[in-house]
């Protein structure tokens, strides 16, 4: 891994609300969140890095949707006082990445939490649980094929020399591990150090 630079955690509570918002399965439930508080989403598509107060907010909804420092749901074991920085991945690299331990994305990968081996299991038609479809990884891996490109996605992991989680981005690891060689070689995304997170 190439370090490129240091990152605010203010920049990695905006990067991640605004991959989620832009998501069919979570935009509907964030613009009900912002709604209630009578917030528009440019909070979170144009966010104010500069600005205290939207930086809090931010944060705050972060915790209310995916438990960000209150010790809930996918920051569990993120520590509050984890240090978020910006990292080059090779293609290599990125095959070592592993997913969340959750039942879903274990099932995937046949046991092992790594998406590189969830990718033979999807060409293979393979159902999760023996019901649910992964045509939505293979629709992905075609996009990737085609040259588009995603937001960065977002790793966490104890230091430099541990093995790295994936915190957001489950669905996009997947696909660049469906179609590797045409990934951008390296890629960039956010990653998150700190102690406590070779629990995930």
């Amino acid at each position: 891994m190439r370090h490129l630079e240091v990152i605010t955690e203010h920049e990695m509570v905006a990067h991640f609300l605004q991959t989620e918002i832009h998501s069919l399965r979570f935009e509907e439930t964030i613009l009900a969140m912002l709604q209630k508080e009578g917030k528009d989403r440019r909070v979170i598509d144009q966010p104010d890095l500069g600005s205290d107060d939207e930086n809090a907010y931010r944060s705050r909804l972060l915790g209310e949707w995916r438990g960000y420092k209150r010790g809930e749901g996918i920051f569990r074991f993120v520590p509050d006082d984890t240090a978020w920085h910006r990292y080059a991945l090779s293609h290599k690299e990125l095959a070592r990445v592993r997913y969340i331990d959750y039942d879903y994305w274990t099932e995937l990968s046949g046991g092992s939490r790594l998406p590189i081996d969830a990718a033979p299991r999807i060409r293979a038609g393979i159902k999760v649980f023996g019901q649910y479809t992964t045509e939505w990884a293979l629709g992905m891996a075609r996009e990737v094929e085609r040259g588009v490109r995603f937001p960065e996605i977002i790793l966490v992991g104890t230091d430099e020399a541990s093995v790295l989680t994936v915190l957001e981005g489950h669905v996009r690891l997947t696909a660049y591990c469906l179609a590797l060689e045409s990934v951008p070689d390296p890629l960039t995304a956010i990653i998150g150090f700190g102690t406590g997170m070779e629990r995930k």
